[in-house]
């Protein structure tokens, strides 16, 4: 038996080969394409049932004529939401799987499950499935899911790797999952056979484990047809038939298939790597991309059973305990795209690109050296089955012969930003995505299938989904080739990559500019990239930073560029301490407290509401009263039926008008200017489109977002500043605070409103797109005298979080009420007015807040940025979900939702009364808690009271 070492030399001197029945191996012409079909260990369970059966290729049981839920894909997530929706009493529910069940990309994964990641609604989601697999399951079926508690191991061969793992550590304790960070002689005592030489310490998960997919999905739908639901296997889907109705609004009517139609007004697109296809089928963009991704699994260890599972993610490298073996994987930089996704492809497999593989060799080699002379089973034990051969070679005249390795090479799907795409699709009401996991639908599935669930039967999921949220992308990217292409690539490279706080793609950038950008760029501005929209960062004080055209990190024949500063700049930022541009920041943020600051926020979604039904929309849709005069601006947040938080963004009323202009559009009646972030943009646009729908509103949501800039000035100079640029009195009598009007900026008509994200006196002005240069340089010219400066996002986030305001996404929510959020004054509860969520809010007010947002500073200098555990009285009660450095009051502070751990509401006086800790790496900092901003906490600077 040819050992991991040898089949790395013989790899490196035989050309590119693929097996072919057992006989040998041949070389590879051309790109990797499927093999053959392979055998499969549990093929009676899933591919061959005993008896006539085999030879029909007809559906596995009658199609019913209708349906409540169609599920389409009979993999993971396919059936983690088919049980789920069981559950939650949804008789008519219906699985249609092409072939078998599994036979897609969950047959052949690893099936590993790591309760740590650095997110805390995927730590929920992770508890959720492995609860589901360990335990839910088998009480409720019997069968075994091929559970296995073997724990997990994470690597780490430098110090912030170490630091990335203590922040799980701290995290873990916020929700009860036990891990220890070990020395490297206390891994050594753990894991006999790993060398340890290299090591600055692991992370060790004791609960962590292993599922089969197998076992898994046939205790699923099991438990899932024992309460109504149907599973139809040999059913390939071949269409998606769309209504229109009264409203011009496209529904789901029905699927059909090979063998008839199923009238449905939900669909639910599980279809792996099949998804996009799926999805065109209804008119739905699906932005994923299929590559290669395989394992080896060696020949018997001795000494390695009962170990724990490992990641070397420094090595890129995954070791999972097979037996008495190891499956040996990993995700490498030059990733083997899927080009043409066939939809023949069942229980298939690749042949291995030994170019592409040889590195996760080395790195397990050098991780577990006994691999070195550890042969390969012939036969891959798992999920597929593989015949190993004898290989032969040509090399310079001279035959050489070596048993290489079985593999199992399969293919999963990837997206642009490395989360999956899940919820209702914005172009077709009823079809919902739960796709594209990213190597990770089994240990995702049990959380994200309860959540979709949630989502199709109650109309929002549970948790706070909106990174998976489908609507989180913008729409002109779901269908743009290269942008998905380079971002999924880059995800999948990035896969092992430690998740620092200030990281920022590579791939995918200048999707869209602003009319600023060349302006800023020349003044040293560092960009960040939010849906595509390039966004002023920060502003560095020597240079330019342009950001180059993607090179796929020197993959597939590119060059690497060889100088490239914004990559240089965005290096000195992977770290956990304070980054080196501290100090630029801190001057951005103190000229805006101590004169002035300029921020271009043109990337900002600018929507306008009008038309017959706006103001019973309006009233609907925002939480706060927005029936106010024209030229009023309500900063406000839109609910779910929940309660919980779906936006907040400011409204502000227009005067009607029968002539359009490109500061409004004509209409009569009611209208409403709608400014929200830029980076959840769509996701407000699709949310308050449902809203429109569902209630029948009649009325039109535009967007002006591409023909609008927006500038916003900031500081206690902003007044001076601007009474030379705008031909409008700036007094607070003639310009109170939260109004707007129409003015004119060095000759060209803005809006501007005065308002205040940093709490300062200051301004915004909306801005024709043609007008936003000369505008923003008769600003900056003015600003001379007066010490304005640039700033960026970074600057905001430091500011907004010291004067004590929210971020969307961040601190607030769609599982955060207003209420638990300190938000209680953008809600007119004491109104008879309703609106969407109103009858939550009531329920939760009566009831007594179960947690609450609390503000927390340090006075020992330490970076935070979230997901740090917060401890009162010695216990546990909650996470950070925002942390940064205010430079004015000289300190870090922090937002956290606590709770009371005896289940009792928290009341203000529980706040007060506790002695609170931040964990950070495992090191617990005293802080004070805040019932109100640290900073100016009477609210006089944006009053312009200084």
């Amino acid at each position: 038996m040819a050992s991991l070492s040898r089949a790395l030399r013989v790899a490196a001197t035989c050309p590119r080969w693929s097996r072919t029945r057992g006989l040998g191996l041949r070389a590879l012409t051309g790109q990797a394409g499927p093999t053959a079909e392979k055998s499969v260990p549990y093929r009676r369970t899933l591919k061959d049932p005993q008896g006539p059966s085999t030879v029909a290729r007809g559906p596995s049981q009658p199609l019913p004529s209708t349906a409540h839920v169609v599920v389409i894909g009979g993999g993971s997530l396919g059936c983690q939401t088919l049980y789920h929706l069981a559950k939650l009493g949804v008789s008519g529910a219906v699985l249609l799987e092409r072939e078998r069940l599994t036979s897609g990309t969950t047959w052949h994964t690893a099936g590993l499950l790591w309760q740590l990641r650095p997110s805390d609604v995927e730590v929920e989601l992770l508890a959720h499935t492995r609860r589901v697999v360990s335990h839910d399951l088998e009480k409720e079926t019997g069968l075994h899911t091929g559970w296995i508690q073997n724990g997990g191991l994470f690597i780490a061969s430098n110090r912030q790797r170490l630091d990335e793992y203590k922040r799980l550590m701290s995290l873990g304790k916020a929700y009860g999952v036990e891990s220890h960070v070990l020395s490297p002689a206390e891994t050594k005592a753990l894991y006999p056979l790993m060398n340890v030489d290299d090591l600055y310490g692991t992370l060790y998960v004791p609960h962590d484990g292993t599922m089969d997919p197998a076992g898994t999905c046939t205790a699923l739908t099991r438990a899932a047809a024992a309460r109504g639901a149907q599973v139809i296997e040999n059913c390939p889907v071949t269409g998606i038939r769309v209504r229109t109705d009264d409203f011009g609004v496209r529904r789901v009517a029905a699927v059909e298939t090979e063998h008839g139609s199923i009238q449905t007004p939900c669909v639910v697109n599980c279809a792996g790597v099949w998804a996009s296809a799926v999805g065109r089928m209804a008119g739905v963009k699906v932005p994923l991309v299929a590559m290669h991704h395989a394992y080896v699994v060696t020949e018997r260890i001795e000494g390695i059973q009962n170990m724990p599972n490992v990641r070397d993610h420094d090595a890129s490298v995954y070791l999972r305990l097979q037996g008495d073996a190891l499956s040996v994987g990993g995700y490498e930089t030059n990733p083997i795209f899927w080009e043409e996704v066939s939809d023949k492809f069942a229980f298939g497999l690749f042949d291995l690109d030994w170019d592409v593989f040889t590195q996760h060799i080395e790195g397990a080699i050098n991780r577990v050296p006994v691999l070195e002379k550890t042969g390969v089973k012939s036969t891959v034990c798992g999920p597929g089955v593989e015949q190993g051969g004898e290989a032969t070679c040509e090399v310079r005249g001279t035959a050489q012969t070596s048993r290489l390795p079985s593999v199992l090479r399969g293919r999963e799907s990837f997206t642009p930003d490395h989360k999956p795409l899940m919820g209702e699709a914005p172009e077709l009401r009823g079809f919902f995505l739960g796709c594209g996991f990213n190597s990770a639908g089994m240990m995702l599935g049990g959380g994200c299938g309860q959540e979709l669930a949630h989502w199709i039967v109650h109309g929002r999921p549970e948790k706070d989904m909106y990174s998976y949220d489908i609507r989180r992308f913008h729409h002109l990217l779901t269908d743009h080739r290269r942008w998905i292409r380079e971002r999924s690539h880059e995800s999948y490279a990035k896969n092992y990559s430690v998740v620092f706080p200030h990281d920022e793609p590579l791939a995918g950038r200048n999707m869209r500019t602003d009319p600023l950008h060349e302006e800023l760029l020349a003044q040293g501005c560092v960009f960040q990239e939010r849906q595509g929209w390039e966004r002023p960062g920060w502003f560095a004080p020597k240079g330019t930073a342009p950001v180059l055209r993607y090179d796929y990190y020197g993959a597939y024949g590119n060059r690497m560029h060889e100088d490239h500063a914004y990559s240089r700049l965005l290096g000195d930022e992977y770290t956990f301490d304070f980054p080196p541009h501290h100090d630029v920041i801190k001057k951005e943020c103190l000229a805006c407290r101590g004169a002035a600051a300029v921020f271009n926020m043109s990337y900002f979604g600018k929507f306008y509401l009008v038309g017959l039904d706006a103001r019973k929309a309006a009233d609907w849709l925002f939480s706060a009263d927005v029936s106010r005069p024209p030229g009023s601006t309500v900063y406000t947040c839109m609910l779910n039926h929940r309660g919980g938080t779906e936006s907040d963004l400011t409204v502000s009323r227009l005067a009607p008008g029968p002539q359009a202009s490109a500061l409004a559009p004509a209409f009569e009646g009611d209208g409403y200017y709608l400014a929200v972030g830029g980076a959840v943009a769509q996701h407000n646009w699709s949310h308050i489109s449902t809203v429109l729908q569902d209630q029948k509103f009649r009325c039109q949501l535009i967007d002006s977002s591409e023909d609008l800039g927006l500038i916003s000035i900031q500081g206690p100079a902003s007044r001076a500043i601007l009474q030379e640029v705008l031909d409008a009195d700036l007094s607070d009598e003639a310009f109170p605070f939260s109004t707007h009007k129409l003015v004119r900026a060095s000759g060209h008509l803005v809006r501007a409103m005065r308002l205040s994200f940093v709490g300062e006196l200051g301004w915004e002005l909306h801005v024709p797109k043609p007008a936003c240069v000369p505008v923003y340089r008769a600003v900056m010219a003015a600003g001379t005298k007066h010490g304005l400066v640039n700033a960026g996002y970074r600057a905001i986030d430091s500011l907004s979080i010291e004067k004590g305001y929210r971020h969307w996404h961040a601190d607030l929510r769609p599982d955060d009420s207003p209420l638990e959020a300190g938000l209680a004054f953008t809600c007119k509860l004491k109104s008879a007015v309703p609106f969407l969520g109103r009858e939550a809010l009531e329920k939760q007010r009566a009831e007594g807040l179960r947690r609450r947002l609390v503000c927390f500073t340090v006075d020992e200098k330490v970076p935070m940025f979230g997901l740090e555990a917060i401890w009162r009285n010695g216990q546990v009660v909650g996470h950070v979900r925002r942390a940064d450095f205010g430079f004015a009051v000289d300190k870090t502070l922090a937002y956290g939702y606590i709770r009371d751990p005896s289940g009792q509401s928290v009341s203000l006086d529980f706040v007060k009364s506790g002695d609170y800790a931040l964990e950070r790496m495992g090191v617990a900092y005293p802080a004070r808690a805040h019932l109100k901003s640290p900073f100016d906490p009477d609210n006089k600077r944006v009053k312009g009271i200084y």
